[in-house]
Formats: structure tokens, sequence, C-alpha cells
């Protein structure tokens, strides 16, 4: 057997010489250590040999299995680096050719607005507080002033998921309802909860089911009016320009009172009018109010120790207007020429 092997090899050595294409090593592959190769073929009959037999026909075949693999995989990489050299002398390559452009994927817009809201807020001390979009409706209704039967559920157009008692929230509220709550009415809080929110709604232009909320609540001792409509006052001059005048309107919210409305100086005529106003000089941009009485003690506070204010921006809203975006339905697409729009409008 072990002369046989040596024959094998010496054989395969001499072959190898005249190995010149890929072809030719598939070939000489399959001719010796193939599934029908010479080398394998030693093993076929190895039922008729003793134990002591097979354990040493065994080693020898291995070891020329393993010799030969060596000697035709050494081949191989000749022939690929001689192919490859040949290749890179027939193909000049210009380096001084501008390269191909590549599409890359951008920052979505609207995550950029809800990530300059954060970092305003963040500035003046709040923390940035995440809950649940699948939400009970003790927390979406019942702790906002909202009773089973109130009229003003009708508003909100709610999914309901699970009953009357599990849905997807209709606000970003209920994470602040959740947050009071685990205070236990002795600690303030100041806190702001960017996030979607669902309502039945048509889709169009300046309507979806699907929006980005973000809101936020301050509960302490002696809060007034006047210190929502300063925050709400330094907000929109980081967020829309130093020279942006606010207002409030009277309006009415049910987790409010008194509650307003939050408009601010148009950025694009300066107040004089235009489309974008409505040749009114102003925009709305949210809403917002001191904490109603009953959601302070609701949420177990003494609304004789503490008071609060809250408000809620609409994201898409305010970055539709501050990047002149006529259509909602634009932060959901994934055309990147959209995207390029955005991304120039930020640079400049």
């Amino acid at each position: 057997m072990k002369e046989k092997v040596e024959q094998i090899i010496s054989q395969l050595q001499e072959d190898i010489k005249n190995v010149k294409t890929t072809q030719d090593v598939v070939d000489i592959k399959a001719k010796y250590i193939g599934k029908s190769g010479l080398i394998t073929d030693l093993m076929k009959n190895m039922k008729d040999y003793s134990p002591e037999e097979r354990k040493e026909i065994g080693q020898i075949v291995n070891v020329a299995k393993n010799e030969a693999t060596e000697l035709i995989g050494t081949k191989e990489e000749e022939i690929n680096k001689a192919i490859l050299n040949e290749k890179l002398e027939k193909e000049a390559i210009d380096i001084s050719l501008p390269a191909t452009e590549i599409a890359t994927g951008a920052p979505s817009i609207l995550e950029k607005v809800i990530e300059d809201f954060e970092d305003v807020f963040m500035s003046m001390g709040y923390d940035v507080v995440d809950g649940p979009e699948l939400e009970e409706d003790r927390y979406n209704f019942e702790l906002l002033g909202l009773p089973k039967g109130h009229p003003a559920r009708d508003a909100q157009d709610t999914f309901y998921v699970k009953g009357d008692e599990l849905l997807l929230r209709s606000h970003t509220s209920p994470v602040q309802a959740r947050v009071m709550t685990s205070k236990n009415g002795d600690e303030p809080v100041r806190i702001i909860c960017p996030g979607k929110a669902y309502r039945r709604d048509d889709d169009d232009a300046t309507h979806s089911h699907q929006f980005t909320q973000i809101e936020g609540l301050i509960v302490d001792k002696d809060i007034k009016l006047s210190d929502l409509k300063g925050t709400v006052t330094v907000i929109c001059k980081r967020l829309f320009g130093e020279d942006t005048v606010t207002r409030f309107r009277p309006s009415y919210y049910q987790f409010t009172e008194p509650s307003v409305e939050m408009d601010i100086s148009c950025f694009n005529c300066k107040g004089k009018g235009c489309n974008i106003c409505k040749n009114t000089g102003w925009i709305t941009i949210g809403g917002a109010g001191v904490v109603h009485y009953d959601v302070l003690k609701g949420c177990g506070y003494d609304p004789n120790k503490w008071s609060g204010f809250a408000f809620g921006f609409g994201a898409e809203r305010c970055a539709m207007l501050k990047y002149g975006i006529n259509d909602i339905r634009t932060f959901y697409n994934v055309d990147l020429r959209e995207s390029k729009v955005f991304d120039r409008k930020e640079e400049q």
C-alpha cells in the first residue's frame, strides 16, 4: 500500500507540472482527491483488512491526501495570481477620474426637529421621558379629566385594541399621568415626552392617523401662567429665531384651566402677512395651559400646595413650518431626493 501511495504521489507531481488553467486544477482535483479519485479509491476496500491493517493504511492514505491537497492548492494559488497579474496589466485604471456618487440615506427631518426640541428643553433642566404606545384607558383618559362617557372622548377618535380598556394612545399626555402618579404627590416634575400618537383620521396633505407630539409638564410650588409664557417664548426663540414674538389666545382643553393656544409671529413675513400665516401675521404651533385642579388631585398631588403647566407641540407641524413642507406624508416617504432638499435647507 505504501508503494502504491508513493507511485500516486509521484504521478501527481508529474501531472501538476502540466496544469496551466483553472480548469486543469479542477480536473486534477477530481482525478486524485475527488469522490472517485485515485487516493480516495484506496479507502474503498478497507473492510477487507484487519483492524490493525486498517489503522495503518488509514494513516498512510490520510498523509497522502494531505500532501496531494497541499500540492494542488499551491498550484491553484500560483495560477490565480498569474491570472490576476495578467488582468491588471491589461486593465489600466485612471485614478484621476471622478468617483461615482453613491446615494446614501439621510437623517429624518422629523427626528431632527424632535432632537432640536429635546436639546432646548434639556438645557432648561427638563427630563426626556418615554412611555408605552399601547396604553390603558386610565392613563389616556380618566386621570386627565376624561371619565367614561365624557363627550370630549369622541373628539379623540381613539383606536381601541381590547374592549374599552386598552388602546393606542391618542396623545402623549398619559406619559405625564404615569410620571405624576409615580411621584406619590411629593416630588416636583419637569419633563417632556415626545412620541407617536394615533387617532382615526383621514390621511391627506395635512392629516395623518399617526403623528408625533412633543408634550411637556412642570409640577412644582407657585407655578403660574406667566411661567408658561416665559418658557414657551424661550423655546420658540431658540427654534424659530431670536426675533420671534409669542402670544396666547384663550382656548379650552379638558386637562388644563385656564387653557391657551400658542401663536408665534410668522417667521416668513415677520408679521406682515403671507400665505404661510394666511395673512394674519401669526402661526398657531400648539396648545397649553395650567394643569387642572382635578388632574393634579387624581394623580396624587394636593392642588392647594402644588401647581403646574402643560403644553404640547405637533412635531410634524413645526417641521412643515420650518422647512416649507406642504404635505405631511413627506415625512414617511423614502425618496432620497426629498431628504436631500431638507439637508440643503438645514445647511442654509
